[in-house]
């Protein structure tokens, strides 16, 4: 069987996506060889000793730097692996995947489910609002700027307090012209522009994960409120949830887009109004083993016809089914984190003075 390699294996505040679709491919194949792509050697998953921590790990070049340095290091990674997939898991990294989506499949025979280009950019942040009106969906206020300036002109057609958020992650609630400055200034110089500014609405936050099949259609999808959130507006708890009206704007997005591989979408409803869409990622979302404890396996299903494994079954979430996200110490060697920062590669995790993992540079 070949390897399956996946990105984002941060497990802190803010966790990333990698380390529950890892859980929840292992869930279905307890035997499958994970190859995990770290862009930092203190993504606590990499040292994590349960199901969802990767069998080999490499340092990867930050997105950043573009699909060609992405390319060639895959190509140096594939010289002593065998991957046969790849799950991206990060919002700023997709768009370099798809762009050698074609190269990876002709080079390796690697095969990795996105979206088309054309339905990757409708979402963007900065697109969003004008595919919402085109849908008959509603979605905040959104102008986006590469200026402080000019972002802060847009914020005065909309009206303080208003949100600055970054292209990919990040956003600040600001009161002022001065704290918008302060906040784009902090955004653009970790994400880069356009920065983009944004009506609050106040109301319950639903989320929701689905896979999308390429042809307008949704293979499954698990629906949640959030009931607990971080200090970054993350979800830390959420509870399964029974919505027709949900469900039938998450079937008119995913269709007008024709949206093949994971998504998450996250809206926001006011008592008595309607759901507003806030955005849409082109990644499953952290909270994606939760579902496929409860019957709805989606990254299992998404690598269900590469592996020629029988199809498990995606049921639906009962209503009621929650999650509650918590923070353990992970425990390690400190000569593991030694390896890595200084030289790039570790040997292994000491589990019992046996190294169990593999991370190179």
């Amino acid at each position: 069987m070949k390897s399956v390699a996946i990105t984002g294996l941060h497990r802190g505040e803010n966790p990333q996506p990698g380390a529950a679709v890892a859980a929840a491919l292992r869930r279905r194949f307890p035997a499958l060889r994970i190859v995990g792509l770290s862009y930092d050697p203190f993504e606590s998953g990499l040292y994590c000793p349960d199901g969802s921590r990767p069998d080999a790990a490499y340092l990867m070049p930050y997105p950043s730097v573009g699909p060609m340095a992405l390319a060639e290091r895959l190509d140096e990674i594939q010289e002593r692996e065998k991957i046969g997939f790849v799950i991206p898991c990060l919002d700023s990294e997709i768009a370099n995947f798809i762009a050698i989506r074609r190269r990876l499949k002709k080079r390796h025979g690697i095969e990795c489910v996105l979206p088309t280009r054309k339905a990757f950019d409708a979402r963007n942040k900065d697109n969003l609002h004008a595919l919402c009106k085109r849908l008959d969906v509603v979605t905040p206020r959104t102008q986006a700027a590469n200026s402080s300036e000019a972002l802060a002109a847009c914020a005065e057609t909309i009206g303080y307090p208003v949100y600055v958020k970054g292209r990919f992650y990040e956003a600040h609630l600001v009161n002022s012209k001065q704290d918008l400055c302060a906040a784009f200034d902090e955004i653009a110089g970790v994400w880069g522009g356009p920065v983009l500014v944004q009506e609050p609405i106040v109301g319950e936050e639903y989320d929701v994960v689905g896979l999308g099949d390429g042809e307008g259609g949704i293979i499954g999808s698990c629906s949640i409120r959030k009931m607990l959130r971080t200090s970054a507006g993350k979800g830390f708890a959420g509870i399964v949830i029974a919505d027709p009206a949900l469900d039938e704007l998450v079937e008119r997005i995913v269709e007008a887009l024709r949206w093949r591989g994971p998504f998450e979408l996250e809206f926001i409803k006011a008592p008595h109004g309607r759901h507003v869409l806030l955005e849409m990622n082109p990644r499953f979302p952290a909270w994606v083993d939760f579902p496929s404890q409860i019957g709805c396996n989606l990254p299992e299903r998404l690598l269900g016809d590469f592996f020629g494994a029988e199809p498990t079954p995606l049921g639906d979430c009962s209503p009621g089914q929650m999650f509650i996200r918590h923070s353990i110490d992970v425990v390690t060697d400190i000569g593991d984190l030694a390896q890595m920062v200084i030289t790039g590669e570790r040997g292994g995790l000491r589990v019992g003075g046996k190294p169990e993992l593999e991370v190179i540079k």
